[in-house]
């Protein structure tokens, strides 16, 4: 950054540096952030803040010591669970995920897990995707746009739905994402559209995604250092276009399948660098939003499930503030609704281990031991029934945990398809918090309006 300098392909995010103390190129595009400007934007960053929601309660506290999933996103294709084939998503696939999204209270955040021409490919299908959003969605809710007029939109649907711009800036109930490209780039179509919402207070998560071995380089120290180096040029241009903006530290430096050079997401090495992350960010003292990796398989099983739950378990140790993964197979671009109930199992678990061993004086049982004495049992002591109620054990609700005879009598049932069933349980008793009338009548005026306006514009370039 001091040196070499980031490629900042936005003028108007070079003039907001040049003003800041920066020394811009605007030949080259490259700009160098001398260190008193970093150092001033990290003092700058909020270490506390909520991202708020519209479901009441759900405001999710940052650098409070509580662990929330964000639903992994932008998948690009289903599997379909009979044949195993893929396909392409459908609006029912995107409403099933969004469902599950709202349904499981592990989950805190929600990003798009699958994209499809009912997501926001022009602008009138923006409005029309975010309508739904709020229909079926009551949590925090991150994005990005690519657009300036989508940032504009973004900007009315956020004031219709949550309220003025004071109530935006104090309750949170959208954060922005922003993704610099490795190595060392800030792209111009999503750095502008995100500038256009400055005034707002809205949160960022910086996600810098560099991929050892290909856009980052080939070692895991290395690849951590161009991660944050990214991150930090981010946050520089943040704090100088809004100083006291809220910012999650959310860089996901990943390995690459060294087979195929292709991003898979099982790579083990996932779990060292999402785990890297969250102790990075917390030197910085900045709240984490951090990521497990994935798997290399397409299907639920043993691989899928062995990947996950390793490459799950060192970053959910490290307990940061939000953790990306449930959800998708094959690099992040295949959804799985099977798979999201799993993940969310798998932490769960992990949560147990963060919770570690309760030391407090009431755990030690000197009675119950005194009064089992050598040789004694502690089936019928008072203090393992209380131990149970209290959750000394973790009791999963999905696999076999009966005798083999009992496994046996069942059928011989497959945890997956155990899963299946707990999918079809979680939706049948679902209902999203409904929308009020009155904001979904703005909305449908909004999108008529951005319809209309697509139209007479379509119709101007056909003459």
């Amino acid at each position: 950054m001091v040196k070499n300098g980031v490629s900042v392909r936005s003028e108007r995010a070079r003039r907001i540096l040049r003003n800041a103390g920066a020394e811009v190129n605007d030949d080259t595009f490259i700009v160098r952030f001398p260190f008193t400007l970093i150092e001033e934007s990290l003092k700058l960053a909020p270490r506390e803040f909520k991202l708020g929601s519209r479901r009441p309660g759900w405001d999710l506290e940052m650098n409070k010591g509580k662990c929330f999933l964000l639903a992994d996103g932008g998948a690009v294709s289903v599997l379909d669970w009979e044949t195993g084939n893929l396909r392409p998503g459908t609006f029912n696939d995107w409403l099933t995920a969004t469902h599950l999204i709202d349904a499981m209270d592990e989950i805190g955040v929600y990003w798009n897990m699958i994209e499809g021409d009912y997501s926001g490919n022009t602008p009138g299908d923006y409005v029309s995707y975010w309508r739904n959003l709020l229909k079926n969605c009551s949590k925090h809710i991150q994005d990005s746009t690519d657009s300036l007029l989508k940032a504009k939109l973004l900007i009315e649907i956020l004031q219709i739905a949550f309220g003025s711009r004071e109530t935006i800036r104090q309750t949170h109930p959208f954060s922005s994402l922003l993704c610099p490209t490795s190595p060392l780039v800030i792209d111009k179509v999503y750095t502008d559209a995100y500038l256009e919402l400055l005034g707002y207070d809205i949160p960022v998560a910086i996600m810098p995604m560099p991929l050892m071995g290909a856009t980052g380089p080939a070692s895991l120290i290395s690849n951590l250092w161009i991660a944050n180096s990214e991150l930090l040029a981010m946050l520089c241009l943040v704090q100088a276009a809004a100083p006291g903006t809220p910012v999650l530290y959310a860089p996901i430096p990943q390995a690459v399948e060294p087979n195929t050079w292709r991003y898979t997401g099982g790579a083990v090495e996932n779990s060292l660098f999402g785990t890297a992350v969250v102790e990075m960010g917390r030197y910085y003292g900045l709240p984490v939003e951090g990521s497990t990796g994935g798997t290399d398989q397409y299907y639920p099983g043993a691989q899928a499930g062995y990947e996950r739950a390793i490459n799950w378990t060192l970053p959910t140790l490290a307990w940061p503030d939000i953790l990306v993964g449930p959800g998708l197979f094959g690099g992040s671009t295949i959804l799985c609704v099977e798979q999201m109930v799993m993940d969310v199992e798998i932490f769960r678990r992990c949560v147990r281990l963060h919770d570690g061993v309760d030391t407090g004086l009431e755990q030690w049982l000197e009675k119950s031991i005194w009064d089992a004495g050598p040789g004694g049992n502690f089936l019928k002591q008072k203090s393992t029934s209380q131990a149970i109620r209290a959750g000394a054990w973790y009791m999963s609700e999905i696999g076999f945990h009966n005798t083999y005879e009992s496994w046996k009598a069942a059928g011989m049932p497959d945890v997956v398809d155990q899963i299946q069933a707990a999918v079809t349980r979680i939706l049948k008793d679902y209902q999203p918090l409904p929308l009020d009338p009155r904001i979904d009548r703005e909305l449908e005026r909004l999108e008529r309006k951005v319809r209309d306006s697509d139209n007479q514009i379509f119709l101007s370039k056909r003459q």
